[in-house]
């Protein structure tokens, strides 16, 4: 018997000594994580600021298959909102600020315990790429959840592994996103035609982006000194395609309402493109993917028995980039000259 009670009187000491010791450790805590996306921040920030999103790329939805998330009617921005229930309770998310393709403050509830914060930032870098920084703290933890993180090893310990997988999820999401494309065959149509202007230079696969590049800056250039509107999106007219060695011989150009009588000898000069019959395809993606979209329209063209006109084919870039960050929304149409 008194054995028994030294063994109760021991265990009594322990759980007062684990205790003390739960209760003296500090009462906030910061647990954060980066990891540096091949990504511009734009596309990054688009898929976090949308809850709908978020189950495809939680780590803590891949521990638990039976989670049930709950997802109203706002998802998306400030005062977008989510809630989960598992076998540990039930949980909230809202998005309480966001400075756009920059960063996001949202805060988590869980139970009746203090809420959390939740901050993401998306700090782009000059080489193209974003580093993803996703940080959760505290200034009140309970002593339930101290309790958790004595157990398994600190805060750092039980979150951090967490918020790795889920980076390295929505990472390897994006890069899936952006590959996408689409080709579309939709058909002969007519070109209603008109007046561009442009430069023409030989490139290869290696530097026809940069080529472009620097043409269509001239061409700007030129029309900015020269007052002249553009009216319509840039396009590319192909005198040459070697789909061989990836060689063209390309004239890059910006239409223009009418002819433009361009100085002697400069490099910029003003071309017609006439009304004509072309096949038109249409290209959802990153523009490496035109190649293949060429090779469809041409099979097109060999299976339809379809007779090339004299007329070069070109592609005109219908949206911008630069308000389109994700590759998989860039729009081009490719239009092949066909004889009537």
């Amino acid at each position: 018997m008194k054995a028994f009670k030294y063994i109760i009187f021991l265990l009594l000491i322990i759980i007062i000594g684990v205790a003390i010791y739960i209760g003296v450790q500090p009462n906030s805590y910061e647990v954060s994580r980066t990891r540096n996306f091949e990504a511009p921040a734009a596309v990054i920030y688009d898929n976090v600021i949308d809850f709908k999103n978020w189950e495809a790329w939680s780590s803590w939805a891949e521990k638990d298959p039976d989670m049930v998330i709950t997802l109203p009617e706002q998802t998306k921005g400030v005062g977008g909102h989510y809630s989960w229930e598992d076998k540990d309770g039930i949980g909230t998310m809202k998005t309480l600020a966001t400075e756009a393709n920059a960063s996001i403050n949202q805060e988590l509830q869980f139970g009746d315990f203090e809420p959390s914060q939740v901050n993401w930032n998306f700090n782009a870098k000059e080489d193209g790429t974003t580093d993803v920084v996703w940080k959760m703290t505290s200034e009140k933890v309970p002593f339930m959840f101290k309790a958790f993180s004595v157990m398994a090893g600190g805060f750092d310990a039980m979150i951090g592994p967490d918020f790795e997988r889920g980076l390295e999820k929505l990472d390897s999401i994006i890069q899936i996103s952006m590959k996408k494309y689409e080709v579309t065959i939709e058909g002969i149509k007519d070109y209603g035609g008109g007046y561009y202007l442009y430069k023409t230079t030989n490139a290869d696969n290696s530097n026809i982006s940069q080529k472009m590049g620097e043409n269509y800056g001239s061409i700007g250039a030129f029309m900015g000194q020269n007052n002249i509107q553009m009216n319509g999106m840039p396009l590319t007219v192909y005198h040459d395609m070697n789909q061989e060695d990836g060689t063209v011989v390309m004239s890059n150009g910006l239409p223009v309402r009418e002819k433009v009588d361009t100085p002697e000898g400069s490099d910029v000069l003003c071309g017609y493109i006439p009304k004509m019959k072309a096949l038109k395809v249409v290209m959802l993606g990153n523009y490496t993917n035109l190649e293949k979209a060429w090779g469809q329209a041409m099979e097109h063209i060999a299976k339809n028995n379809l007779e090339q006109s004299e007329e070069k084919p070109f592609e005109i870039y219908t949206n911008d980039p630069g308000m389109f960050p994700n590759p998989a929304d860039w729009r081009t149409e490719i239009y092949i000259p066909l004889k009537d």
